[in-house]
């Protein structure tokens, strides 16, 4: 995997409020002002397949924490191409932050432009995964087979993407 510098994003979905006020503050996020889980993805480039999915976080747990607990199954040499959300890893390319009060230099511009054509192809993945109505709405399955449910639906893109691996 090492020869490909694979892309990451990550998503959150909605899910029914947790009775349990404990279960509550875990899963509530304050970006999205309702209570969610996180699922990442991490593939190839050009969006040929699915290499590593992670679902089922607690939604306000950050991009990069998620991306450092799974970080420990790829080598260590392998490289990433990620958004503003993985930024302070050095494994991973981001785009260039606009400095206060000044402007991009138009060469960071196009390096920036460059990694979001490079990205995009993770996004349209995702768009595949929330195709289901299930992976798009508020999940309102039993919380312990969300994984399970994201996982199949993610082997039915790989499906239909043509990766699937027997």
């Amino acid at each position: 995997m090492t020869e490909f510098e694979l892309i990451v994003d990550s998503y959150e979905q909605p899910i029914e409020r947790p009775s349990e006020y404990e279960i509550q503050k875990k899963y509530y996020s304050g970006k999205k002002k309702t209570h969610t889980r996180k699922s990442q993805l991490i593939v190839l480039p050009n969006g040929k397949d699915i290499v590593d999915i992670v679902a089922g976080k607690p939604g306000p747990k950050s991009d990069i924490t998620l991306f450092r607990e799974t970080r420990k199954e790829f080598e260590s040499t392998q490289r990433f191409n990620g958004d503003k959300a993985y930024e302070g890893e050095e494994s991973i390319k981001t785009p260039h932050k606009k400095p206060k009060k000044q402007e991009l230099t138009p060469e960071q511009k196009e390096k920036n432009k460059e990694l979001a054509s490079a990205r995009i192809f993770v996004e349209h993945l995702i768009r595949l995964v929330k195709v289901f109505r299930v992976a798009q709405e508020r999940f309102r399955l039993h919380s312990r087979k969300y994984e399970q449910i994201i996982m199949t639906i993610c082997g039915l893109v790989r499906l239909r993407i043509g990766t699937f691996i027997f």
